[in-house]
């Protein structure tokens, strides 16, 4: 994956912001800043926020994900196709309302039901019968919905423009950065903290969490452990939703949005460990910035540099970096 941001002609596809090479000494009186071995200070803060955006884009699609595979040990490759089609709930209800907040709250909202009912009346059927029958109706929902998404909206990128306060810029050490992309790293701080003290501090946080490790025994306890599951992936459905309505302005809305942030959600999890929450924070970190600085540094090999780094962790701890050993 590349640098989010999309370039004006090629919809959904993600640019580097190149900066035409000037000469040092000229293009340090323009701007007033120093150049570090070849590359100027504004160039780094500007590439090192970018990153932050995108880290904060990827625990947002990641957590619903590993929230999920964590306390339920379901991979749901339909994941992805959830948190697309929260992006385009977003542009329908933006287009029909104008109202960026409300798509914020009624969007997620939508993406709960829909997990519940996905949960309820298709993956517990499945459940029985193990991981194989689950990942491959997972696999086919998405495919369904990928379709329906183009019956419905079209094979074509869609642009949502957010205007107002989010839409214009704030000046950060004598840079104009958007206001947006601090909008979504903010957001992808608060989502961990909830998530956290959720699990960690309170009674439901405990339930679940003895629920993952002897469910027939909480369940003896008198808790409904299938109705606590079906709350758990529509939570992460909702997650996912959630991301696709932060993702739509930034990335634009198109239908092969699911995929490209599917493979990026995957190494996150991978890297991190899976059902690690924690992980997949300091995952989406790692990622995010490498394929900011890949673009700028190695632009050749930008593609490839998350791989790289998967497959290192891998090598040295397959677990992943905060991940159980089974």
């Amino acid at each position: 994956m590349k640098l989010p941001g999309h370039r004006p002609g090629l919809p959904g596809k993600v640019v580097s912001f190149h900066i035409a090479p000037l000469d040092p000494a000229y293009k340090a009186g323009l701007t007033g800043h120093v150049p570090v071995k070849g590359f100027f200070m504004s160039d780094i803060l500007v590439f090192f926020l970018h990153g932050l955006a995108y880290a904060g884009l990827l625990f947002l699609v990641s957590s619903g994900l590993t929230l999920v595979f964590g306390m339920m040990n379901v991979l749901n490759f339909a994941h992805a196709a959830l948190y697309m089609l929260g992006a385009y709930f977003s542009y329908t209800v933006l287009n029909a309302t104008g109202q960026f907040w409300l798509s914020l709250i009624i969007c997620p909202l939508a993406l709960f039901f829909i997990g519940a009912l996905v949960e309820r009346f298709l993956l517990r059927r499945v459940h029985a019968f193990g991981h194989l029958h689950e990942l491959l109706l997972t696999f086919g929902l998405a495919y369904i919905i990928t379709e329906a998404v183009k019956w419905l909206w079209g094979n074509y990128p869609l642009a949502v423009n957010i205007g107002g306060y989010l839409g214009g810029t704030v000046e950060l050490f004598g840079l104009a950065y958007p206001i947006y992309r601090i909008f979504i790293f903010v957001w992808g701080v608060l989502v961990s903290l909830a998530m956290a003290l959720i699990l960690f501090k309170t009674r439901l946080g405990i339930i679940l969490r003895a629920a993952v490790n002897d469910n027939e025994m909480v369940n003896a306890l008198g808790i409904n452990v299938p109705l606590l599951f079906t709350g758990v992936f529509a939570f992460g459905a909702a997650l996912s939703g959630f991301a696709g309505v932060i993702a739509g302005p930034l990335l634009s809305t198109y239908p092969g949005m699911a995929q490209e942030i599917l493979v990026d959600a995957f190494v996150v999890i991978v890297v991190g460990g899976f059902g690690s929450l924690g992980g997949a924070l300091i995952a989406s970190l790692l990622i995010g910035e490498l394929q900011s600085f890949g673009v700028l540094l190695f632009p050749k090999l930008s593609l490839v540099l998350i791989y790289l780094l998967m497959s290192i962790v891998l090598v040295i701890k397959p677990s992943g970096l905060f991940g159980e050993k089974q």
